[in-house]
């Protein structure tokens, strides 16, 4: 699966005992045996560098290989019509350049505005160190999120008593909620955590 530090899973891939048959369905439209329909060569190398990405085959340089697979299939099918020119393709790339461009504009800004509330909301709050606001800050988007000493410890490099500290000092604060999975210690995001925020 595809995951982060905290352990939110991002992506879980087909099972590994169908990878077989997939990678032969995908090699066998990779090469424009499937299907029996005709399919623009650029929507065949989009599908292509999708469909590695999404089965997710390796450990390792699933987006690489997903990559070179989409230029191969770019330069192997030619990805050329209109008299062998490419101006319409060009145009089309450079219009969705230009949409992600002012896509990323319009998300930093909004995301610099939920950055500045949130530190106003946590600079009211005196003793916290820069782990605990990290972690406070995924902890608001993540309501009900379980951490462990573990992951907190391996998220900051720190040792295992640090991260115990940090843990348990919100917890006092009711900023997260103790309790126990088995012998081990989980502290667990409230649902009303912002509430419980100064401000």
């Amino acid at each position: 699966m595809v995951d982060d530090a905290y352990g939110t899973v991002f992506h879980v891939p087909p099972p590994a005992e169908e990878l077989p048959q997939r990678m032969e369905e995908l090699c066998r439209f990779a090469n424009g045996e499937t299907p029996k329909v005709f399919i623009h060569p650029v929507v065949r190398a989009i599908a292509l560098h999708f469909w590695l990405a999404y089965d997710h085959p390796f450990c390792d340089g699933n987006g690489r290989t997903a990559r070179a697979l989409f230029y191969w299939a770019m330069l192997h099918q030619g990805s050329e019509s209109d008299d062998n020119g490419l101006t319409y393709f060009l145009l089309a790339q450079v219009k969705v350049i230009q949409q992600a461009i002012a896509n990323l504009h319009a998300y930093l800004e909004r995301k610099a505005g939920e950055v500045g509330a949130l530190q106003q909301r946590l600079e009211g709050m005196d003793g916290l160190n820069h782990r605990q606001l990290a972690l406070l800050r995924h902890a608001l988007r993540h309501s009900g999120f379980r951490y462990t000493v573990l992951s907190h410890q391996n998220s900051h490099g720190v040792s295992h008593q640090t991260a115990r500290s940090d843990l348990q000092k919100l917890a006092a604060r009711g900023l997260l909620l103790p309790g126990k999975d088995g012998r081990r210690e989980i502290f667990r995001v409230p649902e009303d955590l912002s509430a419980r925020l100064p401000g």
